[in-house]
């Protein structure tokens, strides 16, 4: 269902699309930091786990990027604690 996730910079968010539509992380960039603020899966999708594939997919390819990343949005902030392996990329 789901596919790779990937940076749509002139729109400032993260895309990911999946059956139904696509799935979004927003984001203000702000130096060598991605602010994300806001993360959405269409409605229909909800509780299969495709709101932690798209993080995963943000976190990683800040990392491969040098970035950090603040957490602005509660799921992203949630993503963190329960995933202590993406803590080098904590702003």
């Amino acid at each position: 269902m789901a596919q790779a996730v990937h940076d749509n910079p002139a729109q400032n968010r993260y895309e990911m699309p999946v059956d139904g539509g696509t799935a979004v992380a927003l984001y203000r960039r702000v130096g060598d930091q991605l602010q994300v603020y806001h993360t959405e899966v269409p409605p229909a999708l909800n509780g299969r786990g495709l709101g932690g594939t798209l993080v995963k997919g943000v976190l990683e390819d800040a990392r491969a990027r040098g970035l950090k990343v603040v957490p602005r949005c509660s799921f992203v902030a949630a993503f963190f604690r329960d995933h202590p392996e993406y803590k080098d990329v904590l702003a």
